[in-house]
């Protein structure tokens, strides 16, 4: 189940970036998030106190489990302005996944796909038919299932991003 987050959420947001900030520190994983800079508790918070954060949950050992988390809203953020967008089209037509999150601990077993159907469902109701992501150039499990459903890469920017310098920033569009 995909819903908008509340405060009894957070902890379970941050316990999501935590696995996936100690998959990156062991290189298990590759994402180009950084533990202390983003994403953070804080991010969450935010998104929380906007009304754009929302949670994957599913029952884990008898027990509803936050197993994923992402920012779903309207705003593009500064680097976008610069990028080459196949679409010109007008901000109110266009819808951002930020964040997309899924706990090491259940990779693989098909919430991030889930997770994006669930995305392009939210868009079509909210009057949006296209797409937008961002992803770090570092990220090759991101680029790759992204463009396995149907998003293209415009872009790569350089630039400082969330925090984070010297970020090569791949910036992905799709119309629905």
């Amino acid at each position: 189940m995909i819903r908008k987050a509340t405060i009894r959420d957070l902890d379970a947001v941050a316990s999501v970036y935590d696995h996936i900030h100690s998959a990156e520190e062991s290189g298990a994983i590759t994402t180009g998030w950084i533990r202390g800079i983003y994403p953070e508790r804080e991010t969450a918070s935010a998104a929380l106190s906007r009304g754009d954060l929302f949670v994957q949950t599913d029952e884990i050992q008898g027990k509803e489990t936050v197993v994923g988390t992402a920012i779903l809203n309207q705003v593009q953020v500064d680097v976008y302005k610069d990028a080459s967008w196949r679409y010109d089209v007008p901000d109110s037509q266009v819808m951002v996944l930020h964040t997309l999150a899924i706990d090491t601990n259940v990779k693989g077993c098909g919430y991030g796909r889930k997770f994006e159907e669930y995305y392009r469902q939210y868009a079509i109701k909210n009057g949006c038919r296209y797409l937008r992501i961002d992803t770090n150039v570092r990220n090759r499990d991101a680029r790759g299932f992204y463009k396995k459903l149907g998003y293209e890469e415009v872009d790569i920017l350089p630039c400082e991003f969330n925090g984070i310098p010297g970020v090569e920033l791949v910036l992905l569009e799709k119309k629905i």
